[in-house]
């Protein structure tokens, strides 16, 4: 009996060796430990500070585009995201080597100043006025935005404004005109003091209109009880540019890390991502690239 059962575990151990031997290796996903690897050399000075608009950042388009920059280049770019009036301060506080903005007046006043090189517009997007789905001001039938802005007074409806100096504010008192709302008289009117995403939770929560680009609000609408109330007239055309700070005027700048990062939004990969960004999603790009 033993000596059976011992044949027997033989010829299954032998089974069992000759299955495994016959089934193909497991593939693996590891790439092979002498692959050549593509390195970037790290640039003498490595960190290029950006001062930017929230509505860039907010909409994703610098998260999407950055990664791609900093692994062709070897720089690192370190973001920091406020209103324009804010963003282009902090260059001239030197905190910064380039902006990315989008007020074209206060751009202009930079450079004027000695603190900007060159004003370099290269794309746009539209601002869109936003509000409730019931649109409780009847803004949907107007012919422009001051028009909307004009029946959101009259109707005494709830809107939050950034009132932060950012461009998006900028463009807000533009289209106000003489007649902008005060908040502390006007209890309809919010001013904010707060970025794009925030400022768009706040009109969603207390069902207020509130003017804002297309791309941020696009990018977080699933997350709002709002709708597009007004959009793409010609009088909320929203052009961003470029502007590196001015080494004359600023110590401790990586001129040449602004310059590299300048050059490679400017160039034809980066336009490629920019005119694709948002199409998959939305149907359309989020940024319009201006002609060369």
């Amino acid at each position: 009996m033993k000596k059976t059962l011992a044949i027997l575990l033989a010829a299954a151990l032998i089974f069992a060796l000759g299955a495994c031997a016959s089934q193909p290796a497991t593939p693996t996903t590891e790439a092979p430990t002498d692959a050549p690897v593509e390195t970037v050399p790290t640039p003498e000075n490595p960190v290029i500070r950006l001062s930017t608009t929230t509505s860039v950042n907010d909409s994703g388009l610098l998260p999407y585009l950055i990664p791609t920059f900093e692994a062709k280049t070897g720089y690192k770019v370190e973001v920091q995201s406020a209103g324009t009036g804010a963003a282009i301060q902090k260059a001239i506080d030197g905190n910064a080597d380039v902006i990315l903005v989008h007020a074209k007046a206060s751009e202009e006043e930079f450079i004027e100043g000695g603190y900007g090189v060159e004003r370099l517009p290269f794309m746009y997007n539209y601002f869109v006025i936003v509000g409730p789905k019931d649109d409780p001001a009847g803004v949907k039938d107007s012919a422009n935005a001051a028009e909307a802005f004009g029946k959101i007074r009259d109707a005494e409806a709830k809107f939050v404004s950034r009132g932060d100096e950012s461009g998006t504010h900028k463009a807000e008192l533009k289209i106000w005109g003489d007649n902008a709302p005060d908040a502390a008289t006007d209890e309809w009117y919010i001013s904010a003091g707060q970025g794009m995403g925030a400022c768009l939770t706040m009109a969603s929560e207390q069902q207020a209109y509130c003017l804002t680009d297309k791309a941020t609000f696009l990018s977080m609408k699933d997350e709002l009880d709002l709708d597009i109330a007004l959009a793409e007239g010609e009088d909320m055309k929203n052009t961003y540019s470029l502007i590196a700070v001015n080494p004359e005027a600023i110590d401790g700048l990586n001129v040449e890390g602004a310059q590299a990062f300048i050059d490679w939004m400017l160039g034809d990969e980066a336009s490629e991502l920019i005119a694709k960004y948002g199409v998959e999603e939305y149907g359309s790009a989020l940024f319009t690239l201006i002609e060369k």
